[in-house]
């Protein structure tokens, strides 16, 4: 197994991936807060831990990982309470809408995906620990973690507490940036407002509280790894390791993995600017799940990615060329026998491949490995030194990129239409087009260029485009 290293937060350097539980990867991931679809740069945040999931799991290790579904926080309960309904109710149409959404760009499903309205009484036990050690207090029927109590608070973000006024706290779950303050654990109920009855008193719990309880309910005190967005860093995963070291008296989590922001066009996504999309504003614009899976992968996790046009396009370009590429390895005829070399540089391929996902999930390395392969076994095809054996060795190959890419089965159209986009008129089968190149080749032998055109543009018509090579051959490839 490579060895893989991954930039931690915490320490701020590349470390050796080391599990607690040897063989196995424990993860926590930060899922979506369910009061609104969810955007497209949230979508590169769960992007880089697919892949790393995936990676991690080619490697023979073991996965564990469970994300979270925050469904109960103040937006949540003053959009419910607009509507008329109960947070439940207002809930399940935005995790069944994010089901599908993950669905669609072949991001995998975790082994656990919690509720926090589910696990209240874990909750209220953490909170209890941290009572019977006298972290906490009470204002106004609420609980609050007292900072001060807790000296290494700070460490994940680097923010310094020294000057906080004693006592201030913030009571909202949204933060102004870098305001350290005293956290509520427990919130008491506000007029009108939703709440559970338990031993600590009414209301419900605070928003930093529901991960660190469900993250140690399911993968003990200590995980391997803890992923989310860079905006996360603090005050939510300061306060995730405040209340759990805490409450434990031990390391909360090994390894922090924050994914930075998505930005669009060069500027911040932002509904005032017009650049706010969900997944399915672009799919309603025509893009496919493909294209916008290669792109929001195409970029380390820890680069600020660039949402673009001009990106969908090279994308969608990108998948095409590789798409092609394995129709061609398929349907070509090739000299039987096998080329040393050629094996040689597949095998290659795939170490560089392995290499750049362990070096910290580089995307953009792995990516380059499968690219430059691609470029290499075309020519030699084009040359006639690519053999059978070859191609049995190279389909083997691009199988074991695409566990991790996820990108070469043509599934766009059935997973738009299981959305309720209409899909595009479905495309022709390498069978069906190998057949009319031959009917076109029969017609130009008889002189019968009228029907050779039509056959051109029917497959045109189709997106196929063919190209006449010099030594009287034809190839194909999808637009």
């Amino acid at each position: 197994m490579t060895q893989i290293r991954l930039h931690n937060t915490l320490t701020n350097r590349l470390e050796p991936l080391d599990p607690v539980h040897p063989g196995e990867v424990r993860i926590y991931t930060c899922g979506p807060t369910v009061y609104a679809s969810a955007h497209i740069g949230n979508f590169r945040t769960f992007m880089f831990q697919d892949v790393l999931r995936r990676f991690l799991r080619s490697q023979g290790l073991r996965v564990l990982q469970v994300m979270n579904v925050t469904d109960v926080d103040d937006r949540i309960i003053q959009s419910a309470a607009a509507a008329g309904i109960g947070i439940r109710e207002y809930t399940d149409k935005y995790i069944q809408a994010f089901l599908h959404d993950i669905d669609a760009l072949h991001i995998e499903m975790p082994e656990e995906l919690v509720r926090a309205t589910d696990h209240i009484e874990d909750m209220v036990a953490l909170i209890e620990r941290l009572q019977e050690k006298g972290l906490t207090y009470k204002s106004d029927g609420s609980i609050y973690f007292r900072i001060a109590k807790f000296p290494a608070y700070g460490k994940l973000s680097k923010i310094d507490v020294h000057g906080m006024k004693a006592g201030a706290r913030v009571d909202v779950d949204q933060y102004e940036k870098d305001d350290a303050r005293d956290f509520a654990l427990w919130k008491a109920p506000k007029p009108g407002e939703h709440f559970w009855e338990t031993r600590i008193g009414p209301g419900r719990p605070g928003w930093h509280i529901e991960c660190s309880a469900m993250a140690m309910k399911y993968l003990g005190d200590t995980l391997d790894i803890h992923t989310g967005g860079v905006d996360l860093a603090f005050p939510h995963h300061e306060n995730e390791i405040a209340q759990s070291e805490a409450a434990t008296g031990k390391q909360f989590v090994r390894n922090w993995l924050h994914a930075e922001h998505l930005i669009i066009e060069g500027q911040k996504m932002s509904k005032s600017l017009g650049n706010f999309y969900t997944l399915r504003d672009l799919f309603a614009r025509g893009h496919k799940p493909s294209t916008i899976r290669f792109l929001l992968l195409s970029v380390p996790y820890r680069r600020q990615l660039n949402f673009t046009e001009d990106g969908l396009t090279q994308a969608r370009n990108s998948v095409e060329r590789l798409r092609n590429f394995v129709a061609r390895l398929k349907t070509s005829q090739f000299p039987a026998g096998s080329n040393a070399e050629m094996l040689k540089r597949i095998d290659k391929a795939e170490s560089d491949f392995d290499a750049g996902l362990a070096d910290d999930i580089n995307t953009a390395m792995a990516l380059a490995a499968v690219f430059d392969l691609v470029r290499d076994i075309n020519t030699a095809m084009d040359r006639g030194e690519f053999l059978q054996q070859d191609a049995v060795r190279a389909l083997a190959a691009t199988e074991k990129f695409d566990a991790i890419l996820a990108v070469l089965s043509d599934t766009d159209d059935d997973k738009l239409a299981n959305l309720g986009f209409s899909p595009q008129k479905p495309r022709m089968s390498a069978e069906e087009v190998d057949a009319l190149i031959e009917e076109r080749n029969a017609a130009k032998k008889r002189r019968d260029f009228k029907r050779s055109d039509e056959i051109r543009q029917k497959l045109a018509d189709s997106g196929i485009m063919l190209e006449d090579t010099k030594d009287g051959s034809v190839r194909w490839k999808y637009k």
